[in-house]
C-alpha cells in the first residue's frame, strides 16, 4: 500500500488548509485511516482518525472543532480540513493506515506501531 499526502504550505494564523491522502488501491475496504503529526522536536502524534466499518471519527482534543477528516471510497482518498489554523499547528503531517482488527486497540493506545503504512508526509507552516 502506498500513500501520497499532499495539499500543505504555508498559511498566516487564522487560515484553512486541505490535506490529501491518496491511495494505491482499494484500502479505504480494507484499512480504517489516521492523521498524524510531527512538530520540530516533538514525537509524532496522532490527531484524527477514521474508521472503515462505520465511518467513526475522532480527534485529538489539540485541533477538535477546527478539523475534520473525511474520506471518499470511489477516489481512494482522505481529506483532513484545517481550519482556525494556529502557529502551534505546524509540523510535518502523515496520513496512516490501520487494520480494522486493531482499530479499538488503536482508539485507547493512539500507537505509531499500530500503523502499517506510512505517507511520506507533508509539511504544514503557520504563521503568527
Amino acid at each position: 500500500v502506498q500513500l501520497v499526502e499532499s495539499g500543505g504550505g504555508m498559511v498566516q494564523a487564522g487560515g484553512s488548509l486541505t490535506l490529501s491522502c491518496t491511495f494505491s488501491r482499494s484500502t479505504l475496504d480494507y484499512y480504517a485511516t489516521a492523521w498524524f503529526r510531527q512538530a520540530p522536536g516533538k514525537e509524532r502524534e496522532v490527531i484524527s482518525g477514521i474508521s472503515r466499518s462505520d465511518g467513526s471519527t475522532f480527534y485529538s482534543d489539540s485541533v477538535k472543532g477546527r478539523f475534520t477528516i473525511s474520506r471518499d471510497h470511489g477516489k481512494n482518498m482522505v481529506y483532513l480540513q484545517m481550519n482556525s489554523l494556529k502557529p502551534e499547528d505546524t509540523a510535518v503531517y502523515y496520513c496512516a493506515t490501520i487494520r480494522q482488527s486493531t482499530w479499538y486497540q488503536f482508539l485507547t493506545e493512539k500507537s505509531p506501531t499500530l500503523v502499517t503504512s506510512w505517507g511520506q508526509g507533508t509539511q504544514v507552516t503557520v504563521s503568527s
